[in-house]
């Protein structure tokens, strides 16, 4: 099934709750200034909508401390959504608060009932498949049942291995449209986008290659001129966002949306 891998009418949202000061990270960075968190997803925000796209903004969940972090509630393709089933015990409540606005945008829905889990920072969907990294909080299992739901619409499911050092598959790679990677060179050394086009993020900016291609735009984290140089030199036009406070949460440009 072959569709366009970064042309959205829509996006999801959720604003940052004051709750995530206690966020999930891998290793300390800091404890995350929420009132800039605030700016730099009203900033965020506010260049998906500069797209044309609707952006659905849904209200902070104090409760959740990471559920600004929406990506990784559900999958949405073309013409159906897969609400997921995190493998961080503090996220799983956030996908029954995401499934309503999920059933109110897409016809069919489909759910990852378990034991297995999978998250969507973990899935990156190009125009011919849906690349899956195992990781810390995805497993075999929680691929094996996404393919299974997948698989009869036509969608071509590939499980690889993110690198144990790595969160997420998609915090070191990204799509840029429909043939074209932005990866790390150490996810690539992986062989994992054999057959596609990769652009390497610059030596240091590893933190560059979770961006987003949304419409016109390559929203990136602002703070890494060498990427946005050679991405702006192989003819994107980048927008730059302060993703500080974030990424003392582990989250970057992709988590913050759903796009569909």
């Amino acid at each position: 099934m072959t569709h366009s891998s970064y042309q959205f009418t829509r996006a999801i949202t959720r604003r940052p709750a004051s709750s995530a000061t206690n966020g999930l990270r891998a290793e300390d960075h800091g404890t995350p200034d929420i009132s800039q968190m605030l700016k730099d997803h009203a900033h965020y925000v506010a260049t998906l909508r500069e797209t044309g796209a609707k952006i659905i903004e849904l209200p902070a969940l104090e409760d959740f401390p990471d559920s600004v972090f929406v990506e990784d509630d559900a999958l949405c393709l073309k013409d159906c959504a897969v609400l997921m089933r995190p493998g961080a015990p503090s996220r799983l409540g956030e996908v029954a608060m995401m499934a309503p606005t999920i059933h109110t945008q897409f016809k069919q829905v489909f759910q990852i009932k378990g034991p297995g889990h999978i998250e969507g920072g973990d899935i990156l969907t190009t125009s011919r498949e849906i690349l899956v990294g195992k990781s810390a909080r995805t497993d075999a299992a929680g691929v094996e049942e996404l393919r299974t739901i997948v698989t009869p619409l036509g969608y071509k499911v590939r499980e690889v291995q993110t690198p144990a050092e790595i969160l997420h598959f998609k915090t070191d790679c990204s799509i840029l449209d429909d043939n074209t990677i932005l990866s790390t060179k150490r996810l690539h050394v992986s062989g994992c986008f054999e057959g596609y086009r990769v652009l390497h993020t610059s030596d240091g900016e590893d933190a560059a290659a979770n961006a987003i291609r949304f419409n016109q735009f390559v929203l990136m984290p602002a703070g890494f001129p060498n990427t946005a140089s050679m991405l702006r030199e192989n003819g994107f036009e980048v927008r730059e966002i302060n993703n500080t406070e974030c990424a003392k949460i582990d989250g970057g440009m992709s988590c913050l949306s759903l796009r569909f």
